[in-house]
């Protein structure tokens, strides 16, 4: 029945589309409407589409009697009075589902979990919650404890998947929990924090939808792997509009993905790096130390340092942003200029309309305008920041707050590829520079001309059509050229995230941060200017920070901007990691922080995880992935190395959907797969300051089974990994 339902309500939305489609012509307004309804049953069908596998995954039996399926979208019946035939998950009423228990059971008898796979039911899970029949002992842990563990011992696919029918009470807690301010979620590896987190986006989108289908939702990730892995997550749960970003993309047109030293990312990652750029951009209204000469006609003019630093002082005082101040210093040395002309020629014998036209020529003189240019030009952010970084006179000159050290590793030459640590800075530099945006209004200004003068043609013709009946209504009579104008433009039919893509000012309804441990106090600027509502769900550990520049604490990245009005719920159950494996990494995790409680692993797999020290890496991990793919059971494998090694290895790249991968640990962040090889933990441990947290998040990436490969010796932490050999197979 609910399919069926699903299919009717996709039927009737494509008759619908196709109707509004073959409709041509009409009045704008008539337009305008067919460009909303298009744009309305376009979403319905692709939401209809993206939920279509697992609509229906549980059912609550009451003690009234009453029935209710739980489901991806509400879906109602036509006849009568509307009856849910499926409760949307995020409907109050569909709470129950994921936190009712036989102490607490809130009317419910019965939870049933079911697992389908496309249309066909193939597995039920029932629990009773009706205290007179369940069993003493039972019903009191996990919330569809079957259907969990199915669900996290399947094999991976490359992409990750909706928990959406397993979600358990502790995650329930956070992914409904209030919208207002800054929710900060805690939790180690494999709690299910990314999960967690988009959830929570699906479902403040659902509860808050006219507050946030106007300003949108942000969802940033690590890196575009990350982004990949995780895109069709929220198409699943019936939300389409919510924008994902890695931080190289927070500046609007950049895709920043070139590489540089960690030491490099830390500095520029620094919010020093604010002080260093405003800076900079003072550095380029220059005033010359014995002034300028300026050639203009047959003559020479001379402006002194004073009447330059006066006009650069009153520029500076008006406020505004580098460019837009630009036509206030402009206008004081022109100015400047135009009385220096009156006064060789006389100014006792000229007007003011005299002046006015002095002031006209030397504006339209190239001369005086490249004059203008050197002391105060008009900056992208890109050239600002391409010309510090270029030049050693200039970094000096702005990085007085940096260490000599720091300044060289500023040091670049032009031409280089923009990285992810650039992205804060362009963004930083675009709120020191703003916008000369004079050019825009007089092409603006001249296209609403040329509208109107043509919307008042069409007029003066339709008004000629029919002169025979004076008391016959013309178009003249019902409206004017601005009315047309304004009719006639074409609407913005793109959603929140669409438009704020292409938006660098925009601010958001909502911002999601994971893996937010590594975000530098750049980066969090920020975001702090994208979200000035300060409504913000943060997810992350702290343990697992690998970025010289990432947070040490959680209030030392978010008391400088919300002091210590933030809150945090943790995740503490491990759903990923089997025990067998995290037993090593509470190792590794020991060595990081003492005190740190290790997470318990919902399940074991039986499989120990192994290590061999070879002679060769170069044989050995081709030989080492054959003996784990033919062990997949169309899973997926990961080889991960340390970044100096990136390189040598060949074996599946970096396609998530290949059943073979090769990723830095930085790569791997987020992301989990069936079987892991962990090739030279030493490295990983010697090659960064946080060596120690990179080898933490290698070590817990796997589902199922782990092996680590390496020449030198295996590393104190590791000590309890079992020996293992390739040739003993």
């Amino acid at each position: 029945m609910l399919y069926g339902r699903l299919d009717d309500l996709r039927e009737q939305t494509s008759r619908r589309l196709a109707r509004v489609l073959l409709e041509t012509g009409g009045t704008p307004q008539a337009r305008s409407e067919r460009d909303t309804a298009t744009a309305m049953h376009s979403s319905d069908l692709a939401q209809y589409s993206a939920v279509e596998n697992g609509l229906c995954f549980g059912r609550l039996d009451f003690e009234n009697g009453e029935l209710q399926h739980i489901g991806r979208i509400g879906i109602f019946r036509t006849e009568g009075d509307y009856e849910p035939l499926l409760m949307d998950w995020r409907a109050p009423a569909a709470r129950p589902f994921y936190l009712a228990t036989a102490a607490s059971p809130d009317g419910v008898t019965r939870r049933r979990h079911i697992r389908t796979r496309r249309r066909n039911v193939v597995g039920l899970d029932d629990e009773v919650l009706d205290l007179a029949q369940a069993v003493p002992g039972r019903n009191e842990g996990l919330v569809g404890e079957a259907t969990l563990l199915a669900a996290v011992g399947a094999s991976r696919t490359g992409r990750m998947s909706d928990i959406v029918a397993t979600i358990q009470a502790e995650q329930d807690r956070i992914i409904r929990s209030e919208l207002n301010g800054v929710l900060v979620v805690q939790g180690g590896p494999g709690t299910g924090k990314t999960a967690v987190a988009l959830h929570r986006a699906a479902y403040l989108l659902y509860t808050h939808r006219r507050q946030l289908e106007k300003r949108g939702v942000l969802v940033v990730g690590p890196n575009s792997t990350f982004l990949n892995y995780i895109s069709q997550v929220l198409p699943s749960l019936g939300e389409t509009g919510v924008l994902l970003n890695t931080v190289g993309e927070l500046y609007p047109g950049l895709k920043a993905v070139g590489a540089e030293p960690v030491e490099v990312s830390a500095v520029k990652g620094r919010l020093v790096m604010a002080e260093v750029l405003a800076a900079a951009v003072r550095d380029r209204q220059w005033v010359p130390r014995d002034g300028i000469e300026i050639p203009h006609e047959r003559d020479t003019l001379v402006l002194d340092r004073k009447t330059v630093a006066d006009a650069r002082g009153r520029a500076r005082r008006s406020r505004r942003p580098h460019n837009a101040a630009r036509p206030v210093f402009e206008r004081e040395i022109i100015g400047a200029l135009a009385r220096l002309v009156a006064n060789r020629l006389g100014s006792q014998f000229l007007d003011a309309d005299d002046v006015s036209d002095i002031r006209s020529e030397l504006r339209e003189d190239e001369r005086v305008m490249a004059a203008i240019d050197k002391l105060w030009p008009i900056l992208t952010p890109e050239q600002l920041l391409t010309d510090l970084y270029a030049s050693e006179k200039r970094i000096n000159a702005a990085g007085r707050g940096l260490s000599q050290r720091e300044r060289q590793l500023l040091r670049r030459e032009p031409g280089a590829e923009w990285t992810p640590a650039d992205a804060p800075l362009l963004d930083e530099a675009a709120e020191l520079l703003g916008e000369d945006d004079r050019a825009l209004k007089a092409a603006a200004a001249a296209k609403r001309r040329q509208d109107l003068a043509y919307a008042q043609g069409v007029l003066d013709i339709l008004d000629l059509q029919d002169e025979s009946d004076p008391d016959v209504l013309m178009a003249v009579d019902m409206l004017n050229a601005d009315a047309l104008v304004a009719r006639v433009a074409q609407s913005d039919y793109l959603t929140a995230a669409e438009r704020a893509a292409d938006d660098r000012t925009w601010t958001f309804g909502h911002v999601i941060v994971d893996e937010a441990q590594e975000l530098s106090e750049m980066v969090w600027r920020v975001l702090m200017r994208r979200c000035p509502s300060r409504s913000m769900t943060v997810v992350g550990d702290i343990a697992q920070t690998g970025d010289l520049a990432g947070a040490t604490s959680w209030g030392q990245a978010l008391s400088p901007y919300v002091a210590n009005r933030w809150r945090l719920a943790e995740l503490t159950v491990n759903y990923r990691t089997p025990a067998e494996i995290m037993a090593v990494a509470t190792d590794v995790l020991a060595s990081l922080d003492p005190d740190a409680v290790p997470f318990c692993s919902i399940r074991d797999s039986g499989l120990p995880p192994w290590h061999e020290k070879v002679d060769d890496l170069a044989e050995a991990v081709p030989r080492a992935v054959a003996r784990e793919e033919k062990r997949l059971d169309d899973g997926r494998l990961a080889v991960l190395v340390p970044r100096s090694l990136a390189g040598a290895f060949a074996a599946g790249g970096d396609d998530l959907e290949s059943p073979v991968v090769v990723l830095t640990v930085g790569q791997a962040k987020g992301l989990e797969f069936d079987s892991v090889l962990l090739v030279e933990p030493e490295l990983m441990l010697t090659e960064s300051p946080r060596g120690a947290n990179d080898l933490y998040v290698a070590m817990t990436r796997a589902t199922k089974r782990l092996g680590v490969l390496h020449t030198g010796q295996l590393p104190a932490v590791l000590a309890k990994l079992t020996p293992f050999s390739l040739d003993s197979e």
